[in-house]
C-alpha cells in the first residue's frame, strides 16, 4: 500500500472512531433539560476528581458514586453536563432518587470541596460598566454598547478558592462581584425574546481586578485574566429557580464589611440584552460563562482618595460575593 493511501486509509479509520464526546448521540442529548431541574448543582473536587454534586434537604449528593449504585449515566462534571447535552441523565438519577432517596451517596459535610463551577469552557465573556452607579462613580460615560472584554481559562477559580497576588506586575486589587450567566445551548443571532432560553442557569461570579494593569492601556485584558482572577461558583441556580435574573440582590463582604449592596435591576442592559448582542458578535456555545458587570461599591470608585492611597486588597484578605439564591463565594488572598 502506498504511504498516500495508508495515509487516506488511517483518516477513515480515525473518522471511523468517535470521540467520546462525538458518540454522545449514542445517548439522547438534550440541551434544554438542565434548565428545568429544581435543584442546585455544582461542580465537586471529589477523591482527586471533579464530579458533580445535587443540593438536596439531607446534603450535597455525589452523583457519579450514586449512578453506580443505581446503575445509571450521568455526567463526569458540569462540562460534560453542559457541553454533551447530558441534563436528561441528571435528571433521570433525581427521578430516581424521589422514589428512593436512601440511595443517595451523599458527601460528608467535612470533605465538601467545591470545584469551578466549569472548568473547561471555550469562552469566558465579560462585560464592563453595566450598572449606571458603577459608571457614575469611575466617571465613565454610559457605553454606548456592552463593552466586551474576556477571561481565559487559567482564571478560573472556586469557593474557598485563594489567590495568588500578581504582586510583581501591580498593587492596585479590587473586587467585582457579579452574576455569572451559564449556557446551555448552542447560541447565535437570538433575540431578545428568546434569550433567557439558551442559558443552563446563573451563579456568583467575581471579576476579580489588577487596576494598574486594567487602565495602564485601552485594553482590560492585563489586568483581569491573572491566574484565579475569575472565581465563580459554587452553586449552577437554573431558570426554574431564576425566573428573572435580574431581580436578584447582589452584594460583597471584605473583612467581613458590607462594600457592595445593590441589585441586579440596576443593569444598563439586562441579561436579555447582553445575550443578544453578544450572539451577534460570537457563537456562544454550551458550557461558556458571560459576567455581567458589577454594581458601585469597589475600590476603584473610591474617588475621594487618590488611588496610590487608597487601601487596596491585600494578602490575607477574604472576599466574600452574594447574589441571591445562588450562594456565597469566598477566596482568600496570598
Amino acid at each position: 500500500m502506498s504511504a498516500s493511501a495508508m495515509l487516506l486509509a488511517g483518516t477513515a479509520a480515525s473518522a471511523a472512531t468517535p470521540s467520546p464526546a462525538e458518540a454522545a448521540p449514542q445517548r439522547d442529548r438534550d440541551f434544554g433539560a438542565v434548565a428545568s431541574i429544581g435543584e442546585r448543582l455544582a461542580n465537586l473536587r471529589i477523591e482527586g476528581r471533579t464530579g458533580l454534586g445535587i443540593e438536596t434537604d439531607a446534603g450535597v449528593v455525589d452523583v457519579s458514586a450514586t449512578a453506580r449504585a443505581l446503575g445509571l449515566t450521568v455526567p463526569s462534571d458540569m462540562d460534560d453536563l453542559l457541553q454533551n447535552g447530558r441534563g436528561g441523565e441528571i435528571a433521570a438519577l433525581i427521578g430516581a432518587l424521589k422514589g428512593n432517596p436512601g440511595a443517595a451517596k451523599l458527601v460528608p459535610a467535612a470533605e465538601l470541596r467545591f470545584a469551578p463551577l466549569v472548568t473547561r469552557p471555550e469562552k469566558i465573556v465579560c462585560v464592563g460598566f453595566n450598572y449606571r452607579k458603577h459608571a457614575e462613580e469611575t466617571d465613565t460615560a454610559i457605553p454606548k454598547a456592552p463593552p466586551l472584554f474576556a477571561k481565559y481559562n487559567n482564571a478560573l477559580n472556586s469557593h474557598h478558592g485563594r489567590i495568588k497576588l500578581p504582586i510583581e506586575a501591580d498593587t492596585w486589587f479590587d473586587y467585582e462581584t457579579e452574576l455569572v450567566i451559564v449556557f446551555g445551548r448552542l447560541c447565535k443571532n437570538v433575540s431578545e425574546a428568546d434569550a433567557l432560553d439558551y442559558v443552563a442557569g446563573y451563579a456568583t461570579g467575581n471579576d476579580f481586578s489588577a487596576r494598574g494593569l486594567q487602565n495602564a492601556s485601552s485594553q482590560f485584558t492585563a489586568g483581569k485574566t491573572a491566574d484565579g482572577f475569575a472565581p465563580v461558583g459554587p452553586w449552577l441556580g437554573t431558570p426554574k429557580r431564576v425566573p428573572d435574573p435580574n431581580k436578584l440582590k447582589i452584594k460583597t463582604v471584605v473583612n467581613g464589611e458590607v462594600r457592595q449592596d445593590w441589585t441586579t435591576e440596576d443593569m444598563i442592559y439586562n441579561c436579555r440584552t447582553l445575550i443578544r448582542y453578544a450572539s451577534r458578535c460570537m457563537t456562544l456555545k454550551p458550557g461558556d460563562i458571560m459576567y455581567t458587570g458589577t454594581p458601585q461599591g469597589v475600590i476603584w470608585g473610591q474617588k475621594a482618595t487618590p488611588p496610590d492611597q487608597r487601601r487596596w486588597l491585600r494578602a490575607g484578605d477574604v472576599v466574600t460575593s452574594s447574589l441571591e439564591g445562588l450562594g456565597d463565594l469566598t477566596v482568600t488572598l496570598d
